[in-house]
């Protein structure tokens, strides 16, 4: 795998899409979009002892609504697009769903399709995971584009087991299921079969006809060598034993070269008839049907677990990627989320595209593969400032994602009014380390994207005091001024059990970390984001290279 082709891009995939990815060059695309569930989604974060913390983030709200932006793409894509079928539906829609939240979200949803039917190769596929809130609606809308003759499959995964409160507290049948709409490219699309070896009803037809245990201790069953048409040439005695009247299924070389193998059952009495062993452990496992009850959900206690909200299991990803993509593809995940997907492909050895449209997530997913692969795991980044110049123009654009950004400079967690315990105003984000296994101390930061001034220092230590922090640190876009640095050169330093003496109050410019001439001050930080586990070298992987 060329990873240096591996790209992670943030922005808004639309425009990413169309700027970036040239027609016909992804071989698979999967997306799990925002579900127009009307809900509120939350980072969840871990303390050392590896249990949820009280500290959350918001991730995304699922709650869409007929916006100007909505209604600009809406006229863009009906004025633009060059699939008449497609453009045709959603006019319909829209008749009928009027600017509802609805049709505001099938509006985004339509131009993205589009955009991703025009990236996958002749023998592409798309997977769209979703639930029965836009399943229908979503299910037109491909149909259109790809046309419905290229309709593969809706798969059925029962994410999770019903709860009981669905039975007993509610007026419907409880929810344990997504929907993943897959599509082909065209009639050339391949597909590669996935099997369970793990299945229940695979197990049991193994334990019932693979009765017989050989020398070795395999599995087998004896099958019939008995040819089903009278073949005359096939018609000899082998060791003793009898032929049927119709003669064999092999040839009396193939006959000896199998029972060389061990791979011919000789029954004690020579009237007996010869059979072939069929082994167990040959078999592939039972076919993968459209309903996918073996791979369970994440839970709480789950080592995978990243906290963030709608994280899904990579053995998910991995089935999909085995089936629908060659060994030397590019899988492409325009909603990233934190990760699941690349994460998926880069185990399996795959190219692969990620792109989102908030920091939290890239940030997440750029931990992600450090953890699991090391390095491993080499892609370009695009779309991130890389200057003060293009770090000046993301403040100036989204005054919130710079904050998210200039945070992962020094690798903090984003912290909000309200979010933890004691967050105040102004405390835009947090590092912590351990002097021992209970006693966490924390390091406030705070972010500005704006003028700078010498009471934003009496500030930020009146928020250290007040909070009872170690230190804190100013990630400033601008220079400070000198009364700046002298205020925060007074303030000291603060003691440490282990890790010596630190800046109590540290002002870092986002040039001076950009150019890696500012360093952060403090002691060797606790990670403040749940760590995925270590992947070792995977024998598929191993075996591409």
């Amino acid at each position: 795998m060329d990873s240096a082709k591996n790209k992670l891009y943030y922005g808004d995939n639309l425009d990413i899409l169309k700027r970036y990815i040239p027609d016909e060059s992804v071989d698979l695309v999967y997306l799990d979009p925002p579900f127009n569930s009307n809900a509120n989604y939350n980072v969840l974060f871990k303390e050392a002892s590896g249990e949820a913390s009280q500290a959350q983030f918001h991730a995304f709200t699922d709650t869409w609504e007929w916006t100007r932006e909505v209604d600009d793409t809406y006229r863009s894509f009906v004025d633009t697009c060059p699939n008449a079928s497609v453009v045709e539906l959603v006019e319909a829609l829209k008749k009928f769903l009027k600017t509802s939240p609805m049709m505001a979200y099938l509006a985004m949803m339509a131009a993205r399709l589009v955009e991703l039917h025009r990236v996958l190769k002749p023998t592409g596929s798309l997977y769209l995971h979703c639930d029965p809130t836009a399943s229908h609606y979503l299910r037109l809308v491909l149909d259109s584009i790809f046309g419905a003759d290229n309709f593969r499959n809706e798969i059925v995964w029962k994410r999770r087991v019903g709860m009981s409160s669905a039975v007993h507290e509610s007026n419907r049948f409880g929810t344990c299921t997504d929907i993943i709409l897959f599509y082909a490219r065209t009639e050339e699309t391949p597909f590669n079969p996935q099997y369970n070896l793990n299945d229940p009803d695979y197990q049991r037809y193994i334990e019932e006809r693979f009765t017989y245990v050989d020398e070795k201790g395999r599995r087998f069953q004896p099958t019939s060598l008995v040819n089903p048409a009278y073949r005359p040439n096939l018609i000899y005695e082998y060791k003793g034993y009898k032929p049927p009247p119709n003669g064999w299924m092999i040839t009396k070389d193939k006959m000896q070269q199998w029972d060389k193998e061990g791979r011919i059952y000789f029954p004690k009495e020579k009237t007996g008839r010869l059979r072939r062993k069929s082994f167990a452990d040959e078999l592939k496992g039972m076919p993968v049907q459209n309903l996918w009850t073996d791979i369970p959900e994440l839970n709480s206690q789950s080592a995978e677990r990243l906290g963030y909200p709608t994280q899904k299991p990579v053995a998910l990803m991995e089935r999909i990627i085995e089936a629908s993509c060659p060994k030397d593809g590019i899988v492409l995940d325009p909603f990233c989320g934190c990760g699941t997907t690349v994460h998926a492909a880069q185990k399996l050895g795959r190219q692969w595209i990620g792109i989102d449209v908030t920091y939290l997530a890239i940030n997440l997913i750029k931990r992600r593969l450090r953890d699991a692969f090391g390095d491993d795991a080499q892609f370009e980044e695009m779309g991130q400032p890389t200057d003060f110049e293009s770090a000046k123009r993301l403040a100036e654009m989204d005054k919130f994602q710079f904050q998210h950004w200039a945070l992962s400079l020094v690798g903090a967690r984003p912290l909000r009014e309200g979010d933890g315990k004691g967050a105040d105003r102004g405390v835009d984000g947090l590092l912590y380390f351990y002097e021992s296994k209970d006693d966490r101390a924390n390091i406030i930061v705070q972010v500005k994207g704006g003028g700078v001034k010498r009471d934003d220092i009496a500030t930020l230590l009146g928020d250290v005091n007040n909070q009872k922090a170690a230190g804190g640190v100013l990630i400033t876009l601008e220079k400070a001024s000198k009364p700046m640095v002298k205020e925060a050169i007074e303030a000291g330093k603060y003691k440490t059990k282990h890790f010596g003496e630190h800046h109590k109050i540290q002002i870092l410019t986002v040039e001076g970390l950009l150019a890696g001439k500012e360093r952060l001050d403090a002691p060797t930080q606790a990670n403040p984001f749940a760590k995925a586990e270590r992947e070792g070298k995977a024998e598929k992987q191993a075996e591409m290279l």
